[in-house]
């Protein structure tokens, strides 16, 4: 059964770094289920301490990511059909791959900010927080998932260093 659970969490642990750049994927969710996976291991390291920081800087990371968007756009002048259209060009992005994903939301928000009536160079102000509110919640998730991902990783290694 600790072999099951060690794959498991390290599918999480991959999963969920994939998803800090795939919109679809829960990403923080997903690695953070791995490490409670890898918890159930009988030679876990992991205590309960850590899962419960984890489980807090995840929580913390999933709300940032629903946050920024909002802030971001704020604070370079967006309006409501900005952020609008920013969430819609997160979306619409997912269709045209790893591009698609990191300019959507600029083109959505800079669109959106024309539908708004206001001229070039705000809307693409707006898009440039759009982008950079992107890159904070990718990095956040990044180094969250990465962390996780790191742990999990480091208890299997020294569960097997023990075997040997």
């Amino acid at each position: 059964m600790d072999i099951l659970l060690a794959i498991l969490a390290l599918l999480c642990g991959l999963i969920g770094l994939l998803g800090a750049v795939v919109p679809v994927l829960p990403g923080t969710v997903v690695s953070f289920v791995g490490l409670l996976l890898i918890n159930l291991a009988s030679w876990s390291a992991i205590t309960n301490t850590q899962l419960i920081v984890w489980g807090v800087v995840s929580l913390v990371v999933i709300a940032l990511d629903y946050v920024l968007p909002g802030y971001f756009s704020k604070l370079f002048g967006g309006s409501k059909r900005g952020i609008m259209g920013a969430n819609i060009g997160v979306f619409a992005g997912i269709l045209f791959g790893p591009w698609g994903i990191i300019l959507g939301p600029f083109v959505g928000a800079f669109v959106g900010e024309l539908l708004n009536n206001t001229n070039k160079e705000r809307a693409f102000k707006v898009a440039c927080g759009s982008l950079l509110s992107f890159f904070t919640g990718t990095g956040l998730k990044l180094v969250t998932g990465g962390m996780m991902l790191y742990y999990i990783l480091k208890d299997i290694i020294v569960a097997v260093s023990d075997k040997i």
